[in-house]
This record gives C-alpha cells, structure tokens and sequence, in this order.
C-alpha cells in the first residue's frame, strides 16, 4: 500500500507561473473512462489520491465528478493555486485541499481581495468536512498583504516564518523554494535517498507511472497504467533498481541526482 499516489487528472494550467517547471507535454484531460480504469487499477495499492503533478485540477470540466466518483473507496486530496476554488464550494467529498497562494499575481485580471474572498468563502463552506493547508513556499510580493489578510479574517496573529492553524481544519504551511529535478539544472548529487516508490508513486494524464510529482515531464517513465499492470511495473528492474538505491543512499537515474527537494 501506498500512503498516496499523485494522480494528474490534467496537465493544463490557467496560470504560467516563474517558479514552475515548464510543462512540455501533449495537453490533455483524462477522460471518464480511462479514470474508471485508473481507479480500478489503484484500489488495492492506496486509499488517498492526490490530483496533482502539474497542471491546475479545477480546469478540468467534470472536477466534481471525478471527486466524488472516487470518494467511495479514496480520500481526495487537492492542489490548486486557487483561482477557481468555488467550482468546488458545494462538494464535501474531499479530504484536503492545498492552495498555494503564492501562485497569485496581479496579471491575471483579478484582484487580490477578490482571489482571497473567493478562497474565503470556499473555506468557510467545506471546513466541517474538509483540511485546508494554505502554502506559502515561494517569496511572493503579495505574501505580506495576504498574511495581513489572513489575520484580520481569522482574528490570528500569523508570522509568515512558521506554520500556523488558523482555525480548526485550516492551517498554513511554509517552506522554501526547492529547485525543480530537471536534466539541465546545475545541482548534481549522487548520494542521497527518497521517499518515491515506497511512499507514493505519481501517474501521469496520459497514463505515464513515475515516481514522484516532482517528474513533471515524465522522464523517469515507469510503465503505463492502461498498458500494464500496477504489479507488473513495481517489479519491473528500473522500479526496483531505484529503490535499491534509495535504501542505500545512491541515486541511480540521473533526474533524481537533478534534485535537491529533501536536501
């Protein structure tokens, strides 16, 4: 059993944010039926799904659907970077949803009161039901006003240096920029473990199993979830030759000796 698999539901993006890795992909959104055959294939590995790898998981047009199609047998968890949070005011089928504020920028038409009060009032509605973790791990010029913001709606007196629960269910989490894995990157190392492959796995909008939410692009490309069997590619000798490398504290695909996310 996994703790969790990502599962990317669409590699389409309303934003074009500078901190994140370029998506150089075919676009796309999974489709009913190949969901049906994805949550078919995952129900005895893992009880909690992620819709998240890249991506935005609210522009896909059946959200809701997918969301509660799945809650019988998973506990959803959602990233999003919040611009279309009310397309899910109404639906308490959901674990958690993570909003990564600092993905708001003053191009996008919208105000920020406007960004914020939507977030709000979506909080306000599912939070009986619901986890709400609101990320700050990028500097941001907006992430001062929106801390001032928090804390005159909740009536907190939040330090953007530290996590914080702002109210039951709702937390704030704060970390640091991480560098994306990416084959022309300048980090290099070669020691180093993981928790991908025994903790989660990520599965790719075209079917791609990797090993983590951070192979954006699919590099490490495990075996396909509607070509092959899920056992299958945990025994198959890349999949295992990783995780012999992390238990031993080697990387040995050259994507993971691009990526410094635990260091």
């Amino acid at each position: 059993m996994y703790k969790k698999v990502y599962l990317e539901i669409t590699n389409n993006c309303n934003l074009n944010c500078s901190f994140c890795i370029k998506n150089n992909r075919d676009k796309k959104f999974i489709t009913m039926d190949e969901y049906k055959i994805v949550l078919d294939k995952l129900k005895d590995y893992t009880k909690y799904l992620y819709f998240h790898v890249s991506g935005e998981p609210l522009l896909h047009p059946n959200i809701n659907d997918l969301i509660n199609l799945a809650s019988s047998n998973f506990q959803i968890n959602i990233t999003t970077n919040g611009y279309l949070i009310k397309r899910i005011k109404d639906n308490h089928n959901i674990r958690q949803i993570n909003i990564s504020l600092h993905s708001f920028s003053n191009k996008y038409n919208i105000t920020l009161e406007s960004y914020m009060e939507d977030i709000f009032d979506v909080i306000d509605s599912l939070k009986k039901d619901t986890y709400f973790s609101l990320r700050f791990w990028v500097n941001n010029e907006f992430n001062s006003k929106i801390i001032e913001m928090i804390n005159d709606r909740y009536n907190v007196n939040l330090e953007l240096q530290t996590g914080f629960k702002i109210t039951d269910n709702v937390f704030v989490s704060v970390n640091k920029e991480f560098i994306w894995p990416d084959l022309n990157n300048d980090y290099y190392n070669e020691d180093g473990t993981c928790y991908a492959l025994k903790d989660h796995i990520g599965i790719l909008v075209n079917g791609d199993v990797v090993p983590c939410c951070l192979d954006a692009n699919g590099v490490i490309k495990l075996g396909n979830i509607y070509e092959d069997d899920l056992n299958e590619i945990i025994n198959g000798d890349r999949y295992k030759k990783m995780l012999e490398g992390f238990k031993n504290n080697k990387k040995c695909e050259e994507l993971c000796k691009k990526c410094n996310f635990l260091e």
